[in-house]
C-alpha cells in the first residue's frame, strides 16, 4: 500500500487505516477480548497500516488508552487520530481534554486531533485559536474536524487551516458527494471515511433487514419503527438490500469479495486518502490489507456508482445516517 498524503501536511498515511471504536465491546459492538486488540494492532503495524483513529468519546477513554497501551514500543510507527468531543470544544476544555487524552495514550503527540462534532454553543473562531495554540505548542500535529457539513466547513476554514473531515461514507451512505466532498477536493481536504461497511451491510452476510441485529438497523435505511430508531423518514429497506443483492452480483462477476471492493471503491474516489476500517482482529488486518491493494477498473467502478444512484438519489444529500431535517446533526 503506497501512502497518502494527508491533506497539506506533512502526514503520509496509509490508505486503510484502523477505527478504534469497535474495540470497545458492548452491546453495539460485541465482546472485545484485550489480546485481539493488541494482536491486532501489531498485526497492522506488521503490515504497513499506520493510522489509528481513536477518541476520547470511545468507550469513555478506553479506546484510547487501549491504543496507548498497544502501541508501546512502536509509538514512532504509527500515526494516532484522536477526536475531542462537541462538549469539550471551548478553549478550556479542548485543553483539558487534550491533555487527558495525550497521557491515555502515552504520548508527547497525537498527530491528528479533530473536532467529533461542530459545537453549536462555541464559536468555531474560538474552538480553532486553541487548537491552533496546541499546534504551535507540539501538543498536535495537524487539524481535523469531523462530521462538518457543507456550511460548518468553510465557516470552520475561515477560522483555520484544518487537513481531514471524517464522514460517513460508503457505496450504501454517498451523501457526501452531493456537497461536501466537492469542497474538499476544492480545498485538498483529505476525506476519512467511517463505517466504510455501513454497520455491517456490506460484509454480504445480512439479505435482509430481519437478519441483522436492532443495534445495525437504527440508520436511515430502515423503518422508522426498527427498536431505537430516532428518525422520522420511510426508510428504504427495498432499495437498500436490491443495492446489496447488485453489488453482490458484480463482486461474484470479478470473483472478489464484497467487503474488499467496497473498501477498493471508496480508496479511488476524489479526496478519500484514507478508509477507517474496524479490526478487532489480525484476520480482519489482513483482509483489509488486500482491500488496499485491491485496484478496480473503471468498468466496475461504474458498475457500482450505478448499482448504488437510486439509493443515493432518495437518502439524499443529508449526511447524518441516523436523522434528517430537524433531527440531523449536519449543516
Amino acid at each position: 500500500m503506497q501512502p497518502r498524503q494527508l491533506g497539506n501536511s506533512s502526514l503520509m498515511v496509509s490508505p486503510i487505516g484502523v477505527g478504534f471504536w469497535g474495540i470497545v465491546g458492548g452491546d453495539y459492538w460485541g465482546a472485545q477480548a484485550e489480546s485481539d486488540t493488541l494482536n491486532a494492532v501489531s498485526a497492522a503495524l506488521d503490515a504497513g497500516i499506520n493510522l489509528f483513529d481513536t477518541a476520547e468519546g470511545y468507550g469513555d477513554g478506553y479506546s484510547e488508552a487501549m491504543l496507548g497501551r498497544a502501541l508501546r514500543g512502536r509509538r514512532d510507527e504509527a500515526v494516532i487520530a484522536s477526536k475531542v468531543s462537541a462538549k469539550n470544544l471551548a478553549p478550556a476544555d479542548i485543553r483539558a481534554a487534550c491533555e487527558r487524552s495525550l497521557k491515555r495514550l502515552e504520548t508527547d503527540v497525537i498527530d491528528l486531533y479533530q473536532a467529533h462534532w461542530p459545537s453549536r454553543a462555541v464559536a468555531f473562531a474560538d474552538s480553532m485559536s486553541t487548537l491552533l495554540d496546541l499546534q504551535r505548542e507540539g501538543k498536535i500535529r495537524v487539524i481535523g474536524v469531523s462530521n462538518f457539513g457543507e456550511q460548518d466547513m468553510p465557516d470552520m476554514l475561515q477560522c483555520g487551516r484544518y487537513d481531514a473531515n471524517q464522514l460517513p461514507y460508503s457505496l450504501l451512505w454517498r451523501a457526501i458527494e452531493f456537497d461536501i466532498q466537492p469542497q474538499c477536493v476544492a480545498e485538498n481536504i483529505s476525506i476519512l471515511p467511517y463505517s466504510p461497511l455501513n454497520q455491517a451491510l456490506l460484509t454480504g452476510r445480512y439479505r435482509n433487514a430481519d437478519e441483522m441485529p436492532y443495534s445495525r438497523t437504527r440508520t436511515r435505511h430502515f423503518r422508522p419503527d426498527r427498536r431505537d430508531s430516532r428518525h422520522y423518514t420511510p426508510g428504504y429497506e427495498a432499495e437498500t438490500f436490491a443495492a446489496v443483492e447488485a453489488i453482490r452480483q458484480i463482486c461474484a462477476d470479478i470473483g472478489r469479495e464484497m467487503v474488499h471492493v467496497a473498501l477498493a471503491w471508496l480508496l479511488r474516489k476524489p479526496a478519500v486518502d484514507c478508509v477507517l476500517a474496524g479490526a478487532r482482529n489480525p484476520q480482519q488486518v489482513e483482509s483489509n490489507v488486500i482491500a488496499g491493494n485491491l485496484t478496480l477498473s473503471a468498468e466496475t467502478m461504474q458498475r457500482l456508482d450505478d448499482a448504488t444512484a437510486d439509493l443515493k438519489t432518495k437518502l439524499g444529500p443529508d449526511p447524518d445516517m441516523w436523522g434528517t431535517g430537524a433531527d440531523s446533526r449536519y449543516r
